[in-house]
Parts: structure tokens; C-alpha cells; sequence
């Protein structure tokens, strides 16, 4: 699960997780920023969460979860380990954590340096050292 935050789509909560249960969601959910508005799929944990103090809304389509689904995608398409109808996947859960953490991290540079560079090309492999 990620969470992205919307003005500069920069990722302010993620976790691996085995299943996407109530307790681990809520407990993600209450580390990460708060917000005024909360928006996701209708996958039935979502609606359980308390969302305190903004307005969780759950949208049949991906009108207002589609940051989230264009990291998704991005992660999909750097990390091969998470890559769809692929051989390839995690046999280690530390390297999978630590591949997203790298991810994270590189992500984040980026999208702050193109909020203040937008002319400016940014290949994510240019934000993997400080």
C-alpha cells in the first residue's frame, strides 16, 4: 500500500505487507501525514479505517486514485521484483524492503527537483546518491 501526497505526488507511506489487513492498514494509515481528504478503490478494509481528521471517499473508478496507480506503475516498472507476469519475484523479504526504500528515497528527490526545475530533465537514476 502507498500513500502519495498530491501536489508533488512524492510517497509519504508505504509498507510491504503479507495482506492488506485492518490492523496493518490502520496502523500505516495513523503514521503517515494526515490529510484532508482520503480517497481509494472500494476494497472493503479501506472502508473499515478511521480516517480521523479527514474524509475518507471510495470511488468506483480511479478518478481521484490515479497518483497512486501511476506510482504503482512506476514501481512496476523500476523494480522488476514487482513486475507483473514476470518469473521474477522477491525471495527475500529484507531485499524487496530494501529495493522500495532505494525507491523511495530517489522518487522523492526527484519529484521535489521537478517542482522546482520543471524545465529541466530528471531521470530517476540521477537521485540515487545524496
Amino acid at each position: 500500500m502507498t500513500f502519495v501526497e498530491r501536489k508533488t505526488s512524492c510517497i509519504v507511506g508505504w509498507q510491504v505487507v503479507i495482506e492488506r489487513d485492518e490492523a496493518t492498514l490502520q496502523a500505516m494509515l495513523d503514521t503517515s501525514p494526515q490529510a484532508v481528504w482520503y480517497y481509494s478503490d472500494l476494497f472493503a478494509t479501506y472502508k473499515a479505517l478511521l480516517y480521523t481528521p479527514g474524509t475518507h471517499t471510495a470511488m468506483p473508478d480511479k478518478s481521484e486514485t490515479y497518483r497512486v496507480e501511476g506510482v504503482n506503475a512506476e514501481l512496476r516498472h523500476y523494480l522488476a521484483r514487482l513486475r507483473r507476469k514476470t518469473r521474477c519475484f522477491s525471495k527475500c523479504l529484507h531485499a524487496l524492503i530494501r529495493s522500495l526504500k532505494l525507491f523511495v528515497f530517489a522518487w522523492n528527490r526527484r519529484q521535489l527537483h521537478k517542482q522546482k526545475y520543471p524545465d529541466y530533465p530528471a531521470p530517476l537514476t540521477h537521485f540515487l546518491h545524496p
